[in-house]
């Protein structure tokens, strides 16, 4: 499953789409799993990420700082840039600021590991990406929609998104880290099989997740078909253009090719999965920003697959 991954998720969005026209019925109920499947799935992730990872990752300036300047600085310009041109519905325009001002943290290290990139070190960055986006994203918001944001957005769902997905998480994978590792006097063998078999699940959760998405939100494009539409263009702007800045800060970096491919795809690949759920908390009538979230994470796979075979032609191994 692990050199299938593309094609295989490529599977898990169609049926994820047959389920969602064939069924539509199911898609209150697929909605409640999305984000339990997404704990399980960044339970997975961060599992990989030892707890002392974290910790080198910060020493690890040069790369931590051009992955940080791509997301946070880059990518905010690039939106900024897009914003004025954005459709006027106001809930479009929230769904792709969720979407676009948010790094990935999951399958974008599936991702990098194809295209020959550094995914170790993106890996380990994983958890301060997520602590960077959680706090950096109502401020970006609070910049680009001003006093529309108290209006429309909750802070109690970031809170719970930040603690289901990302505080239980993370603590429970260092917790297992802890059991298998041997400091627990009577877990470690045990420990160390229970993680090793965890760790095989990621594929098949990122199926799951990819699956459930699609298949739950399929039946609300209907009547927010305008917004889909509206959006795609932008969504492949962005890939283009942040695929040409994440090239001249790697340099700029002078980072090694494979780290240099890492930020690349990190300035790319945005958090779609994560903040879904922030999308679908909205208030009544907002219903197209996770319409449009939805469909960046179609865009995005799709486009994954071409910055695998084109990121390794922008930035070659030297000879």
């Amino acid at each position: 499953m692990d050199h299938r991954q593309v094609p295989l998720y490529l599977l898990a969005l169609i049926v994820g789409g047959v389920i969602g026209i064939g069924a539509p019925g199911l898609s209150p109920v697929l909605t409640h799993l999305i984000t339990p499947a997404l704990a399980a799935l960044l339970y997975v992730t961060f599992l990989q990420v030892p707890a002392s990872g974290v910790i080198a990752a910060l020493r690890d300036l040069r790369f931590l700082g051009a992955v940080l300047v791509a997301n946070f600085v880059a990518v905010p310009l690039v939106v900024g840039a897009m914003y004025p041109f954005l459709p006027g519905n106001q809930a479009i325009r929230i769904g792709m600021l969720l979407v676009l001002l948010c790094p990935c943290i999951d399958y974008v290290i599936v991702f990098t590991g194809l295209a020959g990139g550094d995914r170790r070190r993106l890996l380990v960055s994983t958890p301060l990406l997520l602590l960077v986006q959680m706090v950096s994203l109502p401020l970006f918001l609070m910049t680009f929609l001003g006093a529309d944001l108290a209006a429309v957005v909750d802070v109690e769902p970031f809170l719970v998104a930040f603690g289901t997905l990302i505080v239980i998480p993370l603590g429970l994978a260092w917790a297992t880290q802890w059991w298998s590792s041997g400091y627990s006097r009577s877990g470690h063998p045990r420990g160390q099989r229970f993680s090793e078999a965890v760790s095989t699940t990621m594929v098949p959760l990122m199926m799951l997740v990819l699956a459930v998405v699609v298949a739950s939100q399929i039946p609300t494009v209907g009547d927010a078909a305008g917004a889909v539409l509206a959006s795609v263009p932008f969504y492949v702007a962005f890939v283009v253009v942040m695929l040409c800045m994440g090239l001249v800060i790697a340099r700029w970096a002078r980072l090694d090719v494979p780290a240099g491919r890492a930020v690349m795809f990190s300035g790319v690949t945005r958090n779609s999965l994560v903040v879904l759920p922030l999308a679908l908390a909205l208030p009544a009538g907002f219903e197209a920003a996770a319409v449009v979230v939805v469909t960046q994470t179609l865009v995005e796979v799709l486009g994954m697959v071409a910055c695998v075979r084109v990121v390794p032609r922008l930035l070659p191994m030297p000879v």
